[in-house]
């Protein structure tokens, strides 16, 4: 037996002679009965996006590990790493003796998880889809950790921004192209099945990239074909800067979006993780697809 293995095999009997008291049961978002310690004075973030919502709820000073790109808020870069979140260091998380983890269904694998329930170490999934996904997610890790308090007030303050956000973008009169470009080689955008589509579709435009395919890649002749009004690209989109993420559209001068000039690049953090910011990236866009309903301009 390796040192490893002698290593995980004593953890489990420890476990197994002294675990926590479990208080809760809960249902997570990935239907699990997840049971709860009496205390939770640590916890492991399995996810960036975990990472921001704990913060979010005013907790973190329990949380003593985080994964690579945990980089929001700053504080966060500082705390113990415990690999991706898609290959999870289950040593190093043992070693940070957890009360509890919480992870994400689309991004931990399934067997790592069970290795560290295995453990005697509970996992809360969260699996948002929607905006209405994340405010529940929001309340459930809220349930989990005594605070559902702060958990409810910021799902309402979700709740009333995204509502303002979709009354006024109902008042419009047109319902603007929009090309979201995620990536710029390949040049890749977003589908139905997707936040950015619910955020187009809230902040009043109509989704270019629509499609049953999540992010599907696109040559510049498909991107072209379809004409977009507004171009949106995220600030992650190959690497590049954004006048040059912009040139890239620049040179088709046919197009409305060049011809109007509504080429936008966006802070990527904002979109791309299932977290209470996805509401600024709401308001961001909403200011882009509709200016003239909020004073008639917006950033480029």
């Amino acid at each position: 037996m390796n040192q490893t293995k002698r290593i995980v095999c004593s953890l489990i009997i420890l476990l197994c002679l002294s675990g926590p008291a479990f208080g809760l049961e809960l249902h997570d978002q990935a239907g699990r009965l997840v049971k709860v310690p009496t205390t939770v004075s640590r916890i492991v973030a399995l996810a960036p996006s975990v990472t921001e919502i704990i913060y979010a709820l005013g907790q973190e000073k329990r949380l003593v590990g985080v994964t690579q790109y945990s980089d929001y808020p700053e504080a966060a870069k500082g705390l113990p790493k415990i690999g991706s979140y898609v290959r999870l260091d289950l040593e190093r998380i043992v070693a940070l003796k957890p009360d509890i983890c919480f992870g994400i269904r689309e991004g931990n694998p399934k067997h790592q998880v069970e290795k560290i329930e295995a453990l005697g170490i509970p996992v809360y999934i969260i699996d948002p889809h929607n905006t209405g996904g994340i405010m529940e997610a929001i309340k459930g890790m809220g349930a989990a950790l005594g605070a559902s308090g702060p958990a409810d007030l910021l799902a309402r303050d979700m709740a009333r921004r995204i509502d303002k956000v979709s009354r006024l973008a109902n008042t419009a009169t047109s319902k603007p192209r929009v090309f979201f470009q995620v990536d710029a080689a390949p040049i890749i955008t977003a589908g139905t099945s997707t936040f950015t589509h619910e955020l187009i579709t809230l902040a009043g435009g109509v989704n270019l990239g629509a499609g049953p395919v999540p992010y599907p890649r696109l040559s510049w002749e498909e991107a072209l074909a379809l004409s977009p009004e507004i171009v949106v690209i995220t600030s992650m989109a190959g690497g590049h800067s954004p006048e040059s993420l912009k040139a890239q559209w620049r040179k088709w001068q046919q197009l409305p979006a060049v011809q109007q000039n509504r080429l936008y690049v966006v802070d990527a953090g904002l979109f791309d993780r299932p977290t209470p910011r996805l509401v600024e990236g709401l308001e961001a866009l909403a200011r882009i697809v509709h200016p003239e309903l909020y004073g008639g301009s917006s950033d480029k």
